[in-house]
């Protein structure tokens, strides 16, 4: 279908405003500008509680904000671990604030978004190890919370979407942790051009200008576009089939389209129950984006009942 309307007017009050573009901007401009614009295009009642820790990471202490809805008393709730987008070079657990309390409200589960270290003061594949010593760290301290050992699951959107997958595939090398499920949003799955990248790279938000930029700045050398822990996509066949169940969002919009399909597609010639949406008429971001977007409020919700249906209601032995 047709660009939803209210997603044009939002493309076009971003071009009024005339900033330059992420890559343009001396780095901690890019930084702060992209956490102010996140808090204004979403915001949420925060009706979930919240503690920040500090945990430790690959090379140094990491920052975990813990999400658990008003009234969730159970002590075998499900967990949602969740790595933030920005091309893992921008964005906090703060650009994501309001993303993680509607889904952990929606769901009425555990949510633990993640302050991973970001490049390129940290470049691959410090994220990587970080975001699963997060998962590590969860499944560790999953009494301390409340939380379903056999339920822990991890998620994320477009950057934070891709270290998601790639800890699944870590966690089966590693034999550690047992993680129930994945949760995609408009993922990066690899680095090999597609028709969407071509067609919605340009004036549609997210550019392949902006993209080339956060690659360079995250991996030390392009023959790292080739190492499945930075393309999921390249995932061995072999491994693949031991994956974990997953939902894996898209928008039409948006240059990653594709690159989602495609790794559902992958996921689903190797086995794993997978459950693909494509969100017509949006753009990339738009489940940040709710205070504009009726359609990114709705993409929670959905996504929020699918995460509690599928992972609650499972049986899993670790």
């Amino acid at each position: 279908m047709s660009l939803k309307p209210e997603a044009k007017a939002l493309l076009e009050m971003f071009e009024a405003k005339g900033l330059p573009p992420i890559e343009q901007q001396p780095l901690e401009a890019a930084r702060h500008g992209f956490e102010t614009s996140c808090k204004l295009l979403s915001k949420a009642e925060k009706r979930a509680r919240t503690e920040d820790r500090r945990i430790q990471g690959f090379k140094g202490d990491i920052g975990i904000r813990i999400y658990t809805p008003e009234g969730n008393e159970s002590t075998e709730s499900p967990a949602l671990v969740y790595f933030h987008g920005g091309g893992w070079v921008i964005g906090s657990i703060e650009t994501h604030d309001a993303l993680c309390h509607k889904l952990a409200t929606e769901g009425n589960f555990t949510l633990v978004s993640v302050d991973y270290s970001l490049s390129p003061e940290s470049k691959f594949p410090v994220a990587v190890e970080d975001a699963y010593l997060a998962v590590q760290w969860v499944w560790e301290h999953a009494s301390e919370f409340g939380i379903n050992r056999k339920s822990i699951a991890v998620g994320g959107d477009s950057a934070g979407g891709n270290l998601a997958a790639v800890v699944c595939y870590l966690a089966i090398q590693r034999k550690t942790p047992f993680i129930a499920y994945q949760m995609l949003f408009y993922p990066s799955t690899g680095f090999e051009a597609t028709s969407s990248y071509e067609k919605y790279g340009e004036g549609y938000y997210l550019t392949k200008s902006t993209m080339s930029w956060f690659v360079e700045q995250y991996l030390n050398d392009p023959s790292e576009t080739q190492n499945p822990l930075a393309a999921p996509i390249l995932i061995p066949d072999d491994i693949t089939p031991s994956l974990p169940p997953a939902y894996i969002m898209t928008a039409e919009y948006d240059p990653l389209c594709d690159g989602g399909e495609q790794y559902a597609k992958k996921l689903e010639k190797a086995g794993v129950d997978t459950k693909y949406t494509c969100v017509p008429g949006m753009i990339h971001g738009f489940l940040c984006m709710t205070e504009f977007l009726a359609d990114g409020k709705e993409a929670i919700k959905q996504a929020a009942n699918e995460f509690r249906a599928r992972v609650s209601n499972r049986v899993h032995s670790t």
